[in-house]
C-alpha cells in the first residue's frame, strides 16, 4: 500500500487526537477538574466542565503554537517550571475551595416572625445554592483552569512533535486536533467522575460528602506536591 501525502496528513492528525485524549487524563488535569466537578450534582453540567476546561486548554495551546511556529519563540525550562508551580497553586486553591463549599454548604439561621402581635423565632436552613442559578462562574472558572494548564505543561509536550512537522499549517492543524482530543478526553473523564456524584447526591449523603472530600484533598495534595517539586526542591 502506497503512502500518499493525504494519508500522511491523516496519520499526523490522528496521532494528535490520540495524544490529546491521553494528555487529558494526566493527574494534575484530573485533580483540577475533579475539584470542580465535585461541586456539581448534574451529569450534564459536570461533563460541560470538562469540555470548557478543554476549550481553555486549546486556546493556550493555539497561542503558544502560533508563537513557536511562526515567531520561533520558545518557553524556557525555567519559565515552564514556574508555570507548573502556578498550576500547583491553582490546584491548592481549587481543593481548598471545594472543601470550603462542602463544609459551609448548609447554614442555619434564626428568623423572627410576628404572629398576632407576638414574636416567634424559627430555625431556617439555607441549603447549598442550586448550581443551575448561574453558569457564568462555571464557564469562566473551567476555561481559566484549562488555559493555565495549557500554558504550563502542554508547551513542552507539543514542541516535541510540532518541530518535526514541515508544514506550519499542518503543525497548527495538529495542535487543533490535539486540543479537540483533550476536550473529548476530559469530557469523558468528567462524565465518569460525575456519575458517582450524581448517584449519591440525594441518596447517600455521607458517601457523597466522602467523595467530595476525596476530590478536594486530591487537588490540594497534588498541588502542594507540584509546588514542592518545581519551586522548593533544588
Amino acid at each position: 500500500m502506497d503512502i500518499t501525502p493525504e494519508s500522511s496528513i491523516f496519520a499526523v492528525l490522528a496521532i494528535g487526537f490520540v495524544i490529546g485524549l491521553y494528555h487529558a487524563v494526566e493527574a494534575d488535569h484530573l485533580a483540577a477538574v475533579s475539584a470542580i466537578v465535585s461541586e456539581k450534582k448534574n451529569v450534564f453540567v459536570s461533563t460541560l466542565v470538562g469540555g470548557l476546561w478543554g476549550v481553555g486548554h486549546t486556546i493556550s495551546l493555539f497561542v503558544v503554537g502560533l508563537l513557536a511556529i511562526f515567531l520561533k519563540l520558545q518557553i524556557s525550562e525555567t519559565v515552564e517550571a514556574k508555570l507548573e508551580a502556578v498550576v500547583g497553586g491553582m490546584l491548592v486553591l481549587l481543593g481548598l475551595n471545594a472543601l470550603r463549599k462542602l463544609f459551609t454548604a448548609d447554614k442555619v439561621h434564626v428568623h423572627e416572625h410576628v404572629h398576632s402581635g407576638s414574636k416567634h423565632a424559627h430555625l431556617h436552613i439555607h441549603e447549598e445554592a442550586k448550581e443551575e442559578r448561574s453558569h457564568h462562574g462555571l464557564s469562566a472558572k473551567s476555561v481559566l483552569v484549562g488555559m493555565v494548564h495549557g500554558l504550563a505543561g502542554s508547551a513542552g509536550l507539543m514542541l516535541i512533535v510540532v518541530p518535526s512537522i514541515d508544514s506550519p499549517y499542518l503543525a497548527m492543524g495538529y495542535i487543533l486536533i490535539f486540543g479537540i482530543g483533550s476536550v473529548a478526553g476530559m469530557m469523558l473523564m468528567s462524565l465518569l467522575m460525575s456519575v458517582p456524584m450524581a448517584f449519591t447526591a440525594n441518596r447517600f449523603e455521607v458517601l457523597n460528602k466522602g467523595i467530595r472530600v476525596a476530590a478536594g484533598v486530591f487537588s490540594l495534595i497534588w498541588g502542594a506536591m507540584l509546588i514542592n517539586e518545581k519551586l522548593i526542591q533544588p
